[in-house]
């Protein structure tokens, strides 16, 4: 059985950091990544990370502020996050692609950040 676990979620204040991870088990994966979704809004990217964590990218949002990670060895992708911004705000989501696909099959139930000002 496929399993994605994202944990690491809370209520920070603005500026503040907080790392996400995502425990994944149950196959071979291969480009994970995350995404999120705000109240009201359509699910975003957020971040990926190819198998062997040579190639990771980011939403313009994030870049220079998230910086996406994973441990095979662990089977988990992490993903942290610094000064953060009230628009950060959003549950947060673990995907996984099957290895050599290039669409998110696999998707994790989410975590909440809340970021107050």
């Amino acid at each position: 059985q496929v399993k994605l676990v994202e944990s690491g979620g809370g209520l920070v204040q603005t500026g503040d950091s907080l790392s996400l991870s995502c425990a994944a088990s149950g196959r071979t994966f291969g480009t994970m990544g995350w995404f999120r979704q705000a109240p009201g809004m359509e699910r975003e990217f957020v971040a990926s990370i190819s198998r062997n964590g040579g190639i990771t990218g980011y939403a313009d949002s994030v870049k220079g502020r998230f910086t996406i990670s994973r441990d095979n060895a662990k089977n988990t992708v992490y993903l942290q996050m610094t000064s953060l911004k009230p628009e950060d705000t959003a549950v947060y989501y673990c995907a996984a692609k099957l290895v050599g696909s290039s669409t998110y099959r696999d998707w994790g139930q989410g975590t909440q950040v809340t970021v107050s000002s």
